[in-house]
């Protein structure tokens, strides 16, 4: 995808219909057409499960096809197996997904997903061929934050090449920053930056993604910075008229 800014639109648990989605989808792909000239990011569209198949059709069939990407919100660490309620790497594949999305916050934090439990799914999802976005943050930022950075780290990408890191993208998600999470503060990018900073002295390599309550009054402070690479988007991407006005502050 060459030196484009990558914005990972995940939508979390919503929305609630396919029609919705359809929405979604309609308004970025007219917001594309009606710049002329072409905006240097590409796109990548994290459904629920659920509208996985559908939502891959919806963005072969339009604009999008060609500035977009398909992305899965998680993946089980094994290809087969009885593992009720997971979805493989392999069937990920066949539906046309080429993003996954592994670590997040919200299963860290709410779900106790473990940093060998994510590392599994890394390696399940390289192993399918599919692009990990890897997310790494703090809870809080206390004094010892950097040593709780380089830990995660090391521990999320432990037994992983230089290679197999090189594939992956790296969220920051600092939990502190995200609006749900009680008491939340903004980020700055300066303090992001230091934070990338640990986290690649840890792993000597990485493209880096922000990704902390991202929205459009904050997205250009953030994605114009050296060193980071693109932004990961929750809540204001499901938002048709808030995403537009996202998009439109990336040159």
């Amino acid at each position: 995808m060459g030196m484009n800014k990558l914005i990972i639109s995940n939508w979390k648990m919503a929305p609630s219909s396919l029609a919705e989605a359809q929405e979604i989808l309609d308004s970025v792909n007219d917001y594309l057409e009606s710049v002329n000239e072409a905006k240097e990011f590409s796109l990548v569209f994290c459904p629920p499960f659920v509208f996985l198949e559908e939502v891959g059709k919806m963005l072969d069939t339009s604009h999008l096809k060609h500035q977009s990407a398909l992305g899965a919100q998680d993946i089980f660490w094994d290809d087969q197996g009885a593992d009720t309620g997971e979805v493989s790497g392999p069937m990920l594949k066949k539906l046309g997904v080429e993003y996954v999305i592994t670590g997040h916050s919200e299963r860290r934090w709410k779900l106790g997903e473990s940093n060998e439990t994510v590392n599994k799914k890394i390696k399940a999802a390289l192993r399918n061929e599919l692009v990990p976005i890897v997310c790494i943050g703090e809870k809080e930022r206390g004094e010892n934050f950097k040593d709780f950075l380089k830990e995660q780290t090391m521990a999320t990408f432990a037994g992983l090449s230089a290679d197999d890191v090189g594939k992956c993208w790296i969220a920051y998600e600092p939990v502190w920053a995200i609006s749900s999470t009680p008491g939340a503060r903004p980020d700055t990018p300066e303090s992001a930056l230091e934070s990338i900073e640990v986290i690649r002295s840890a792993i000597n390599t990485g493209r880096f993604l922000y990704g902390g309550s991202v929205n459009s009054s904050n997205v250009s402070e953030f994605i114009s910075k050296e060193g980071i690479d693109g932004v990961l988007v929750g809540g204001a991407s499901t938002n048709k008229e808030e995403f537009q006005k996202l998009l439109a502050k990336i040159l």
